[in-house]
């Protein structure tokens, strides 16, 4: 049996999807679902048990949860990099997975759990080392702190059983429609480009020209790739990153996302720059509200995941987005 928390989230769904794939039956999905939305997520999934999140934290803090999972798989969190309420955030993201951690050790079971790319914050350097984290929000904060109780506790000598964390980057792909404003730009570019045939881009800002803020875009489906070689290959311990090692612009992303709507209509691929002309890309001034709080520039370094073994490729946007779009319009029909 596997724990999945999170599992009607984004990358959870995903990760359940996955292992269904594989023949795994045998799963234990927990989550919160006061948003009714992600049930959508589960639908079409096949799981052994439903536990909400409040009475799983209940059940393990009680001693009520006596099952020994072969591996507890952490994707639930608030990802609202928005959020202004700290306690919630902190009460979500470190509060919570602080207990799960214990109770893995407790029991001498895996714990593979979901950090984020946002413990850089504003920084141009994106190796797990704590002299390139300086989170830019409480989001950013409350993955930092778990990951510094993670080393403290890799530090202390050969753990009970693994704990692998894993510092995503952007990640998009299906199953994230719940998400708000909060999904992908790859999401809702789609959207933008389907209801009134242009996307919207920031402005320069930070040094950037228009459009040309750089990210590490990475498809969901590599994220999921990089949890199952994690939960086959249980000695393996660590904070990785999971982002594809390199930056592409949003330019980028939106040029990838055009061009697959127009694909499934038969109509030819443009540049960058004949969608300019075409009016379908617009540039709107940078938020105010983000100034100070934006990662102009992401790109991870995937050494310690090579080092781990980990040795497939990433999907570039041009062909992850590409592959979303399709997934998208196919299900539109």
């Amino acid at each position: 049996m596997i724990v999945v928390t999170g599992a009607a989230g984004f990358i959870g769904s995903n990760l359940v999807k996955a292992l269904n794939g594989r023949g795994e039956r045998d799963v234990v999905a927990v989550d919160n679902l006061a948003n009714a939305e992600k049930v959508k997520n589960l639908a079409d999934l096949d799981i052994a048990d439903f536990i909400d999140k409040r009475e799983f934290i209940a059940r393990i803090e009680d001693g009520r949860y006596s099952a020994k999972p072969v591996a507890l798989m952490h994707q639930g969190a608030c990802s609202d990099t928005m959020e202004s309420d700290g306690r919630y955030m902190m009460e979500n993201n470190y509060d919570y997975s602080m207990k799960l951690m214990r109770w893995c050790a407790e029991r001498k079971v895996p714990f593979i759990y979901a950090s984020s790319a946002s413990v850089y914050g504003g920084g141009r350097e994106f190796s797990e080392v704590r002299s390139h984290e300086s989170p830019l929000n409480v989001y950013g904060y409350s993955k930092f702190l778990f990951d510094q109780a993670v080393r403290r506790a890799l530090a202390s000598g050969p753990l009970p059983a693994q704990v692998a964390g894993f510092r995503y980057f952007n990640v998009y792909g299906p199953r994230e429609a719940h998400k708000g404003r909060m999904a992908s730009v790859a999401y809702h570019f789609y959207n933008q480009y389907l209801q009134n045939g242009k996307v919207k881009l920031f402005e320069g800002s930070a040094g950037y020209a228009s459009g040309e803020q750089l990210r590490d875009f990475v498809s969901v489906d590599d994220v999921v790739k990089v949890n199952l070689f994690f939960l086959d290959h249980p000695a393996s311990s660590g904070i990785f990153n999971v982002g594809t090692g390199r930056a592409e612009s949003f330019n980028e992303v939106a040029r990838a996302t055009i061009n697959a709507v127009r694909a499934t209509r038969g109509e030819k691929a443009l540049a960058l720059a004949d969608l300019r002309s075409a009016g379908a890309i617009e540039y709107v001034p940078f938020p105010p509200q983000l100034v100070g709080k934006y990662q102009s520039y992401t790109q991870a370094d995937l050494t310690r995941l090579r080092k781990a073994g980990y040795g497939e490729s990433f999907l570039g946007v041009e062909e992850g987005v590409g592959r979303y779009v399709k997934a998208r319009a196919a299900a539109a029909v």
